[in-house]
């Protein structure tokens, strides 16, 4: 495994466009390259998978929740940059009042949405990010986690698979149901998301698949619901009824002006991520998608995600905003920004 030093000069020595090189100058670097978290994180564990990765558009993790405040010379300007925030800032959570959204089914007709999914992400508070965790702590979390999910009623009631031991067969059939993760992202691999694999991981689905727990993939939890069409209050609902349980059992790991935090700094704040399949054939065929995507705060990605193409004018598109306002608010940005992109898919429909 290369040292620090041998990590930092192929960085500067590289062709990088990433917020790592932008932000690791000289003086940062020898401010922080002694530090250690207290759960043994180094500067080498945030920076290796960008160093390693030159092509990555970030390139930096975090090395568990301490290191957020240990290597906060690196991160908080990587942050400020990402998320086009002016200050660190983040408000306290709110999900909204359960009993009075103001909104239900986006698309009622099903002419537009084919689908709808909410996620967010969870730290244990008293564990490391996957480069310091070990075997043992992994086991660990899955015990706790898993101890949590079992204990949900109702709806959220469900099962959990671990991966390892798992059957080709089940996991084969999980991934192409988009259920299941995969080790196959080369920057997560040099910032040590696979370590161990498969030990410690797998996944928790209710019985109608729409409500699903991901246990140590890239975060140590990621919870999702998910059904066809847009029914957007159902899916939000049973979204934050499920994370209010798992808080009964667990303690997240959350900081007064980054939100709940995970691995990825990316992916801070409220760590909501509100996304629909949409077919928008003629909208997004115009030259001012993007345009109008940018002006909702939406991110528009193609069919299977980023960095894929659309397939027939399917778009998954998602709220952009995680970091500086509430969860509330963040899913009422998703709402409006998806109306007004169906409401202009109908008008170059013809439908007013």
């Amino acid at each position: 495994m290369a040292s620090l030093d041998e990590l930092y000069n192929k960085l500067k020595k590289g062709d990088s466009h990433s917020l790592l090189k932008k932000y690791l100058t000289q003086d940062v670097y020898d401010k922080l390259k002694g530090l250690k978290s207290k759960l043994g994180g180094t500067l080498a564990d945030c920076i290796r998978s960008g160093c390693e990765n030159l092509h990555s558009h970030c390139g930096v993790y975090a090395c568990d929740p301490e290191g957020y405040d240990t290597f906060a010379d690196l991160l908080h300007p990587v942050i400020k940059d990402y998320h086009k925030v002016p200050e660190v800032k983040h408000p306290k959570p709110d999900f909204g009042d359960l009993s009075n959204l103001g909104f239900g089914d986006l698309d009622p007709k099903n002419e537009y949405i084919l689908s709808t999914r909410v996620r967010v992400g969870r730290s244990h508070a008293a564990f490391a990010f996957p480069p310091v965790s070990s075997k043992e702590d992994k086991v660990e979390m899955e015990k706790q986690s898993v101890a949590a999910l079992n204990s949900l009623t109702g709806e959220l009631a469900g099962e959990y698979f671990p991966l390892e031991g798992m059957t080709k067969e089940v996991q084969t059939q999980l991934t192409a149901d988009h259920f299941l993760f995969n080790d196959h992202d080369s920057c997560l691999r040099s910032a040590g998301g696979y370590n161990d694999w498969p030990t410690g991981r797998g996944i928790f689905f209710n019985k109608n698949k729409t409500f699903l727990v991901w246990v140590n993939e890239e975060d140590h939890l990621r919870l999702i619901s998910m059904q066809k069409g847009g029914n957007l209050k159902e899916i939000y609902t049973r979204l934050v009824n499920a994370i209010k349980e798992m808080e009964k059992k667990l303690t997240f790991a959350h900081h007064d002006k980054l939100g709940y935090l995970t691995f990825c700094p990316t992916n801070l704040g409220t760590t909501l991520r509100a996304s629909v399949h949409i077919k928008i054939p003629k909208l997004s065929a115009t030259p001012d998608f993007k345009d109008i995507c940018e002006k909702l705060n939406l991110q528009p990605r193609g069919t299977d995600g980023e960095n894929t193409e659309n397939k027939g004018g399917v778009y998954d598109i998602s709220n952009k905003r995680r970091l500086g306002l509430t969860e509330i608010e963040a899913i009422q940005e998703m709402r409006k920004g998806v109306e007004e992109i169906i409401r202009l898919e109908r008008q170059l429909d013809g439908n007013n």
